[in-house]
Protein backbone atom coordinates (compact mmCIF):
# COMPACT_ATOMS: atom_id res chain seq x y z
CA UNK A 1 0.00 0.00 0.00
CA UNK A 2 2.95 2.39 0.75
CA UNK A 3 4.68 1.56 -2.34
CA UNK A 4 1.65 2.15 -4.24
CA UNK A 5 0.70 5.47 -2.92
CA UNK A 6 4.44 6.19 -3.79
CA UNK A 7 4.57 5.59 -6.62
CA UNK A 8 1.13 7.19 -7.25
CA UNK A 9 2.64 10.41 -5.54
CA UNK A 10 5.60 10.24 -8.14
CA UNK A 11 3.57 9.93 -10.76
CA UNK A 12 1.27 13.08 -10.49
CA UNK A 13 4.63 14.86 -9.38
CA UNK A 14 6.52 14.40 -12.92
CA UNK A 15 2.91 14.61 -14.83
CA UNK A 16 2.68 17.70 -13.00
CA UNK A 17 5.81 19.22 -13.97
CA UNK A 18 4.96 18.91 -18.28
CA UNK A 19 3.82 22.12 -20.02
CA UNK A 20 2.16 22.03 -23.14
CA UNK A 21 1.70 24.24 -25.99
CA UNK A 22 -1.30 24.17 -28.02
CA UNK A 23 -1.52 23.76 -31.87
CA UNK A 24 -4.66 25.08 -32.53
CA UNK A 25 -4.70 26.83 -36.55
CA UNK A 26 -0.95 28.05 -36.49
CA UNK A 27 0.33 25.14 -38.78
CA UNK A 28 -1.89 25.92 -41.79
CA UNK A 29 -1.85 23.36 -44.38
CA UNK A 30 -0.08 20.38 -42.92
CA UNK A 31 1.66 17.39 -44.65
CA UNK A 32 0.32 14.36 -44.73
CA UNK A 33 1.73 11.29 -43.90
CA UNK A 34 2.37 8.54 -46.21
CA UNK A 35 1.24 5.09 -44.98
CA UNK A 36 3.72 2.48 -44.54
CA UNK A 37 3.68 -0.96 -43.09
CA UNK A 38 4.81 -1.55 -39.52
CA UNK A 39 3.23 -2.75 -35.96
CA UNK A 40 3.21 0.50 -35.35
CA UNK A 41 3.28 4.10 -36.86
CA UNK A 42 6.58 5.48 -37.57
CA UNK A 43 7.16 8.70 -35.23
CA UNK A 44 9.06 12.14 -36.57
CA UNK A 45 9.83 14.27 -33.44
CA UNK A 46 10.77 17.93 -33.79
CA UNK A 47 13.52 18.56 -30.87
CA UNK A 48 14.37 22.29 -30.27
CA UNK A 49 16.66 23.41 -27.34
CA UNK A 50 15.40 26.61 -25.95
CA UNK A 51 18.56 28.64 -24.93
CA UNK A 52 17.91 32.28 -22.97
CA UNK A 53 21.22 32.67 -21.26
CA UNK A 54 19.03 34.23 -18.98
CA UNK A 55 20.01 31.95 -15.94
CA UNK A 56 16.59 30.96 -15.37
CA UNK A 57 14.01 27.69 -17.18
CA UNK A 58 13.12 29.92 -20.70
CA UNK A 59 10.48 27.57 -21.74
CA UNK A 60 7.24 29.70 -22.34
CA UNK A 61 3.95 28.67 -22.85
CA UNK A 62 1.30 28.99 -25.60
CA UNK A 63 3.89 30.58 -27.74
CA UNK A 64 5.63 32.96 -25.82
CA UNK A 65 8.75 31.04 -25.50
CA UNK A 66 11.55 33.49 -25.31
CA UNK A 67 15.21 33.41 -26.77
CA UNK A 68 16.14 31.20 -29.83
CA UNK A 69 16.43 28.15 -30.65
CA UNK A 70 19.99 27.01 -31.05
CA UNK A 71 19.46 23.47 -31.48
CA UNK A 72 16.77 21.85 -34.02
CA UNK A 73 16.65 17.84 -34.56
CA UNK A 74 14.09 16.20 -36.35
CA UNK A 75 14.17 12.87 -34.41
CA UNK A 76 12.61 9.62 -36.94
CA UNK A 77 11.66 6.24 -35.03
CA UNK A 78 10.27 3.71 -37.05
CA UNK A 79 7.43 1.88 -37.46
CA UNK A 80 8.82 -1.68 -36.58
CA UNK A 81 11.02 -0.11 -33.58
CA UNK A 82 14.20 -1.48 -34.81
CA UNK A 83 15.96 1.96 -36.17
CA UNK A 84 16.13 5.89 -35.14
CA UNK A 85 17.61 8.65 -36.05
CA UNK A 86 18.18 12.42 -35.73
CA UNK A 87 19.08 15.10 -38.26
CA UNK A 88 20.46 18.06 -36.99
CA UNK A 89 19.35 21.36 -38.89
CA UNK A 90 21.77 23.91 -39.06
CA UNK A 91 20.41 27.47 -37.06
CA UNK A 92 22.85 29.43 -39.57
CA UNK A 93 21.17 27.91 -42.79
CA UNK A 94 19.56 30.43 -45.34
CA UNK A 95 15.93 28.79 -46.12
CA UNK A 96 12.85 30.19 -47.21
CA UNK A 97 10.55 30.64 -44.26
CA UNK A 98 6.55 30.45 -44.60
CA UNK A 99 4.06 33.18 -43.16
CA UNK A 100 4.08 32.21 -39.60
CA UNK A 101 1.80 33.40 -36.75
CA UNK A 102 3.91 35.86 -34.60
CA UNK A 103 4.26 35.81 -30.84
CA UNK A 104 1.94 38.50 -29.10
CA UNK A 105 -0.53 38.48 -32.09
CA UNK A 106 -0.07 39.19 -36.24
CA UNK A 107 1.26 37.63 -38.93
CA UNK A 108 5.27 37.53 -40.47
CA UNK A 109 5.15 37.56 -44.23
CA UNK A 110 8.04 35.07 -44.07
CA UNK A 111 10.96 34.94 -46.83
CA UNK A 112 14.56 34.15 -47.23
CA UNK A 113 16.14 34.05 -43.82
CA UNK A 114 18.21 32.61 -41.16
CA UNK A 115 16.57 29.11 -39.99
CA UNK A 116 16.56 29.57 -36.40
CA UNK A 117 14.78 33.23 -37.05
CA UNK A 118 11.41 31.28 -37.13
CA UNK A 119 11.87 30.68 -33.29
CA UNK A 120 12.32 33.99 -32.42
CA UNK A 121 9.81 35.05 -34.51
CA UNK A 122 6.92 33.02 -33.88
CA UNK A 123 7.95 29.90 -31.43
CA UNK A 124 8.32 26.28 -31.65
CA UNK A 125 4.99 26.86 -33.96
CA UNK A 126 6.51 28.77 -36.43
CA UNK A 127 9.71 26.37 -36.32
CA UNK A 128 7.57 23.45 -36.74
CA UNK A 129 5.40 25.04 -39.76
CA UNK A 130 8.83 26.04 -41.66
CA UNK A 131 10.45 22.24 -41.26
CA UNK A 132 6.67 20.90 -42.51
CA UNK A 133 6.74 23.17 -45.40
CA UNK A 134 10.39 22.99 -46.47
CA UNK A 135 10.53 19.18 -46.45
CA UNK A 136 7.47 17.70 -47.08
CA UNK A 137 7.17 15.69 -43.60
CA UNK A 138 4.60 15.70 -41.11
CA UNK A 139 5.82 16.52 -37.62
CA UNK A 140 4.04 14.05 -35.43
CA UNK A 141 4.98 15.71 -32.43
CA UNK A 142 7.27 18.39 -30.74
CA UNK A 143 9.52 18.71 -27.60
CA UNK A 144 11.23 21.80 -26.58
CA UNK A 145 13.92 21.74 -24.33
CA UNK A 146 15.27 24.40 -21.85
CA UNK A 147 18.97 24.46 -22.05
CA UNK A 148 19.32 25.51 -18.42
CA UNK A 149 16.89 23.01 -17.53
CA UNK A 150 19.23 20.57 -19.29
CA UNK A 151 22.30 20.77 -16.63
CA UNK A 152 20.07 19.53 -13.68
CA UNK A 153 19.73 16.49 -16.13
CA UNK A 154 23.27 15.93 -16.22
CA UNK A 155 23.53 16.29 -13.06
CA UNK A 156 20.76 13.47 -12.12
CA UNK A 157 22.93 11.06 -14.42
CA UNK A 158 25.81 12.30 -12.12
CA UNK A 159 27.91 13.23 -15.18
CA UNK A 160 28.91 12.88 -18.94
CA UNK A 161 32.47 11.75 -19.79
CA UNK A 162 33.46 14.75 -22.75
CA UNK A 163 36.91 14.53 -24.62
CA UNK A 164 38.28 17.95 -25.38
CA UNK A 165 41.31 18.04 -27.80
CA UNK A 166 42.93 21.69 -27.13
CA UNK A 167 42.04 23.80 -24.14
CA UNK A 168 39.00 25.96 -24.51
CA UNK A 169 38.78 29.84 -23.16
CA UNK A 170 36.57 31.92 -24.84
CA UNK A 171 36.13 35.14 -22.82
CA UNK A 172 32.80 36.43 -24.63
CA UNK A 173 31.10 33.51 -23.56
CA UNK A 174 33.47 33.51 -20.28
CA UNK A 175 33.63 29.59 -20.67
CA UNK A 176 37.26 27.92 -19.93
CA UNK A 177 37.60 24.22 -20.31
CA UNK A 178 40.89 22.11 -19.93
CA UNK A 179 41.96 20.04 -22.49
CA UNK A 180 42.00 16.26 -21.96
CA UNK A 181 39.04 13.31 -21.25
CA UNK A 182 37.15 13.97 -17.74
CA UNK A 183 33.61 13.98 -16.61
CA UNK A 184 32.04 17.12 -16.56
CA UNK A 185 28.98 18.09 -14.39
CA UNK A 186 25.73 19.90 -15.27
CA UNK A 187 26.97 23.54 -15.47
CA UNK A 188 30.10 22.49 -17.31
CA UNK A 189 28.24 20.22 -19.74
CA UNK A 190 26.33 23.31 -20.82
CA UNK A 191 29.21 24.93 -21.51
CA UNK A 192 30.34 22.76 -23.29
CA UNK A 193 27.28 22.33 -25.74
CA UNK A 194 26.84 25.94 -26.35
CA UNK A 195 30.25 26.44 -26.78
CA UNK A 196 31.38 28.06 -30.74
CA UNK A 197 33.66 30.44 -30.94
CA UNK A 198 36.57 28.47 -28.65
CA UNK A 199 36.68 25.12 -29.82
CA UNK A 200 37.20 23.97 -33.31
CA UNK A 201 36.83 26.43 -36.46
CA UNK A 202 34.42 28.34 -34.58
CA UNK A 203 31.54 26.91 -36.84
CA UNK A 204 27.61 26.10 -35.84
CA UNK A 205 28.64 22.70 -37.74
CA UNK A 206 30.75 21.74 -35.04
CA UNK A 207 29.08 22.66 -32.46
CA UNK A 208 26.18 20.49 -33.34
CA UNK A 209 29.03 17.35 -34.01
CA UNK A 210 29.39 18.18 -30.27
CA UNK A 211 25.98 18.32 -29.50
CA UNK A 212 25.39 15.28 -31.69
CA UNK A 213 28.10 13.24 -29.67
CA UNK A 214 26.99 14.01 -26.28
CA UNK A 215 23.48 13.68 -26.42
CA UNK A 216 24.54 10.78 -27.67
CA UNK A 217 26.28 9.65 -24.87
CA UNK A 218 23.61 10.77 -22.31
CA UNK A 219 20.64 8.53 -24.16
CA UNK A 220 23.77 5.89 -23.58
CA UNK A 221 23.83 6.99 -20.00
CA UNK A 222 20.38 7.10 -19.44
CA UNK A 223 19.73 3.58 -20.71
CA UNK A 224 22.39 1.89 -18.84
CA UNK A 225 21.75 0.17 -16.15
CA UNK A 226 23.53 2.36 -13.31
CA UNK A 227 20.17 4.79 -14.37
CA UNK A 228 17.57 2.57 -15.28
CA UNK A 229 18.37 0.60 -12.24
CA UNK A 230 18.39 3.34 -9.53
CA UNK A 231 15.01 4.49 -8.43
CA UNK A 232 16.55 7.52 -6.85
CA UNK A 233 18.57 8.69 -9.70
CA UNK A 234 16.29 7.46 -12.86
CA UNK A 235 13.12 9.94 -9.99
CA UNK A 236 15.70 12.70 -10.59
CA UNK A 237 16.57 12.47 -13.81
CA UNK A 238 13.11 12.52 -14.99
CA UNK A 239 12.56 14.88 -12.60
CA UNK A 240 14.82 17.38 -14.53
CA UNK A 241 13.64 16.05 -17.51
CA UNK A 242 10.00 16.83 -17.12
CA UNK A 243 10.33 20.39 -15.38
CA UNK A 244 13.01 21.38 -18.77
CA UNK A 245 10.86 20.84 -21.19
CA UNK A 246 7.07 22.26 -23.29
CA UNK A 247 5.33 19.44 -25.57
CA UNK A 248 2.41 19.91 -27.79
CA UNK A 249 -0.79 19.13 -26.40
CA UNK A 250 -1.25 16.04 -28.08
CA UNK A 251 2.21 14.50 -26.74
CA UNK A 252 1.82 15.94 -23.12
CA UNK A 253 0.80 12.44 -20.99
CA UNK A 254 3.98 10.95 -18.82
CA UNK A 255 3.23 7.74 -20.27
CA UNK A 256 3.30 8.72 -23.86
CA UNK A 257 7.12 10.09 -22.66
CA UNK A 258 8.01 6.27 -21.06
CA UNK A 259 6.64 4.66 -23.96
CA UNK A 260 8.88 6.83 -26.42
CA UNK A 261 11.61 6.24 -24.14
CA UNK A 262 10.66 2.03 -24.10
CA UNK A 263 11.04 2.33 -27.96
CA UNK A 264 13.97 3.87 -27.80
CA UNK A 265 15.77 1.42 -25.32
CA UNK A 266 14.21 -1.50 -27.54
CA UNK A 267 15.83 -0.33 -30.52
CA UNK A 268 19.17 -0.43 -29.36
CA UNK A 269 21.59 1.81 -29.11
CA UNK A 270 23.70 0.69 -32.01
CA UNK A 271 20.75 1.33 -34.12
CA UNK A 272 20.19 5.34 -32.95
CA UNK A 273 22.22 7.56 -34.92
CA UNK A 274 22.48 11.37 -35.36
CA UNK A 275 23.27 12.76 -38.61
CA UNK A 276 23.56 16.58 -40.18
CA UNK A 277 21.48 17.69 -43.06
CA UNK A 278 23.54 17.81 -45.81
CA UNK A 279 25.17 21.34 -46.26
CA UNK A 280 27.46 23.63 -48.17
CA UNK A 281 28.35 27.32 -47.50
CA UNK A 282 25.87 29.67 -48.60
CA UNK A 283 27.60 31.69 -51.76
CA UNK A 284 26.23 35.25 -50.87
CA UNK A 285 27.71 35.29 -47.58
CA UNK A 286 30.10 32.35 -45.95
CA UNK A 287 28.98 32.59 -42.78
CA UNK A 288 25.87 31.00 -43.35
CA UNK A 289 24.96 27.64 -44.61
CA UNK A 290 22.47 26.24 -47.13
CA UNK A 291 20.97 22.83 -47.33
CA UNK A 292 22.16 20.77 -50.53
CA UNK A 293 19.93 19.47 -53.33
CA UNK A 294 20.67 16.16 -51.61
CA UNK A 295 18.72 16.82 -48.97
CA UNK A 296 15.33 16.17 -50.75
CA UNK A 297 16.73 12.48 -50.84
CA UNK A 298 17.30 12.13 -46.68
CA UNK A 299 13.21 13.73 -46.70
CA UNK A 300 12.37 11.16 -48.89
CA UNK A 301 13.51 8.38 -46.72
CA UNK A 302 11.66 10.08 -43.51
CA UNK A 303 8.32 10.29 -45.74
CA UNK A 304 9.02 6.11 -46.35
CA UNK A 305 10.17 5.14 -42.95
CA UNK A 306 13.52 3.82 -44.25
CA UNK A 307 17.06 3.71 -43.02
CA UNK A 308 19.70 5.81 -43.85
CA UNK A 309 21.87 3.57 -45.82
CA UNK A 310 23.75 4.77 -49.04
CA UNK A 311 25.95 8.01 -48.25
CA UNK A 312 23.64 9.33 -45.50
CA UNK A 313 25.31 6.58 -42.70
CA UNK A 314 28.87 7.66 -43.66
CA UNK A 315 29.22 10.24 -41.29
CA UNK A 316 26.83 9.25 -38.62
CA UNK A 317 27.33 9.41 -34.78
CA UNK A 318 26.00 6.49 -32.31
CA UNK A 319 24.28 6.25 -28.87
CA UNK A 320 26.29 2.93 -28.63
CA UNK A 321 29.59 5.87 -28.96
CA UNK A 322 31.51 6.13 -25.76
CA UNK A 323 32.95 9.65 -25.19
CA UNK A 324 31.65 12.90 -26.53
CA UNK A 325 34.29 14.32 -28.65
CA UNK A 326 35.54 11.00 -29.91
CA UNK A 327 34.84 9.83 -33.10
CA UNK A 328 32.79 7.21 -32.91
CA UNK A 329 33.38 3.72 -35.12
CA UNK A 330 32.31 4.19 -38.27
CA UNK A 331 31.62 7.80 -38.35
CA UNK A 332 34.19 9.04 -40.71
CA UNK A 333 33.13 9.14 -44.09
CA UNK A 334 34.27 6.40 -46.52
CA UNK A 335 37.58 6.69 -48.30
CA UNK A 336 38.93 9.17 -45.75
CA UNK A 337 42.40 8.35 -44.28
CA UNK A 338 43.00 8.03 -40.92
CA UNK A 339 44.90 11.49 -41.30
CA UNK A 340 41.97 12.92 -42.91
CA UNK A 341 39.57 11.49 -40.55
CA UNK A 342 41.66 13.40 -37.57
CA UNK A 343 41.57 16.62 -39.36
CA UNK A 344 37.91 16.85 -39.41
CA UNK A 345 37.78 15.46 -35.62
CA UNK A 346 40.07 18.67 -35.32
CA UNK A 347 37.84 21.49 -37.06
CA UNK A 348 34.53 20.62 -35.79
CA UNK A 349 36.34 20.46 -32.01
CA UNK A 350 35.97 16.48 -31.68
CA UNK A 351 39.26 14.10 -30.57
CA UNK A 352 40.35 11.81 -32.88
Amino acid sequence: MIASTAFFLAYEHLQGNIHSIAIGNHLGNRPKKIPVSGPQQPLTILVMGSDTRAGANGVGIGGQTPGLSDTTIMLHISANRKFAYGVSLPRDAMVQRPTCDKKGGGTDPGGLTQFNAAYAIGGPLCTVRTVEQLTGIHIDHFVVIDFVGFRNMVDAIHGVTVCIPEAINDPTGNINMPAGTYKVSGEQALNYVRERYGVGDGSDIGRMKRQQTFVAAMIKKVMSAGTLANPIRLYSFLDALTKSIALDSGFKSLGQLTSLGSSLKNIGLDNIKFITVPWQPYPPDINRVEWKPEAAQLWDRIKHDKPLGGRFDDDVVKASTTTPGTKSPGSGSKGTTTEQQAAIAHQNGLCS
